[in-house]
């Protein structure tokens, strides 16, 4: 039975201050580096889990999360593959802002729209702009046409579900137990094509940082069960807590 682990990396810097965050490079919070931890914990403990390999976003907080949460499962030896097709949402010209005052800026309405809708980008930044991906070295062998300047939800499936399809997806059907290290939307965006989410729907799915989301699946990749490993009820507060971010 194919096994899929999604983890969501811990508060970030950012995360404690409310603010986009995006493609923005920033590191985990300590609140964060004892949510990376305690998810290790979380993954060691659980009935039967076996890891094998690893996947991550090319973002420092999803890295140190899953080298931390690895450290504390006793599974730093374990292969890790890291790839921008599993970076955050980008969030356009609103990285760097404050969530709430941005509601109070431009209406809860509208910022809602721009954080949850499906198929809403927010404001793009400019090619121009010295914090648009295409001038980071990491992304120097991306060709610059697939590099965004702003994302909705939408547009995060459809550069995710490449690397789902070319990379996760065939070591899930060898037999191998994966966990992917990831971000509140790139992991949203999996979980929409796993659970076979509506696009309307989808609006409602929050993530919460640090709690490991356990898949069992059939051998065609459908999902039989999934939960939260540790307290459900932690789980959910932790969601919640993710839900009001914007105030």
């Amino acid at each position: 039975m194919p096994r899929l682990v999604l983890l969501r990396h811990g508060e970030s810097a950012w995360n404690r201050e409310n603010l986009f965050t995006g493609w923005v490079d920033v590191d985990l919070s300590p609140a964060g580096e004892l949510e990376a931890r305690r998810a290790g914990e979380l993954l060691a403990s659980a009935d039967d889990l076996d890891l094998d390999v690893v996947h991550t976003s090319v973002l420092t907080r999803a890295v140190r999360t899953a080298d931390i949460a690895l450290a504390a499962a006793g599974r730093s030896y374990l292969p890790v593959q890291r790839h921008w097709r599993l970076n955050e949402r980008h969030y356009g010209s609103l990285q760097g802002l404050n969530k709430k005052e941005t509601a109070e800026r431009h209406g809860k309405e509208q910022v809602d729209l721009w954080r949850r809708s499906y198929d809403v980008p927010p404001p793009p930044m400019s090619p121009d702009d010295p914090n648009h991906p295409a001038h980071d070295p990491r992304y120097a062998l991306v060709p610059r046409s697939a590099l965004p300047g702003s994302e909705c939800l939408a547009d995060v499936v459809r550069r995710m579900l490449p690397y789902w399809e070319d990379a996760i997806a065939p070591e899930l059907l060898a037999g191998r137990t994966v966990i992917v290290v990831a971000h509140g939307n790139s992991l949203r965006a999996l979980v929409k094509h796993l659970e076979q989410i509506s696009d309307d729907a989808i609006a409602g799915l929050d993530i919460p940082t640090g709690i490991p989301r356990l898949y069992e699946l059939d051998r065609e990749l459908n999902v039989r069960r999934a939960c939260y490993l540790g307290d459900p009820e932690e789980a959910a507060a932790a969601a919640e807590a993710v839900r009001r971010q914007a105030g």
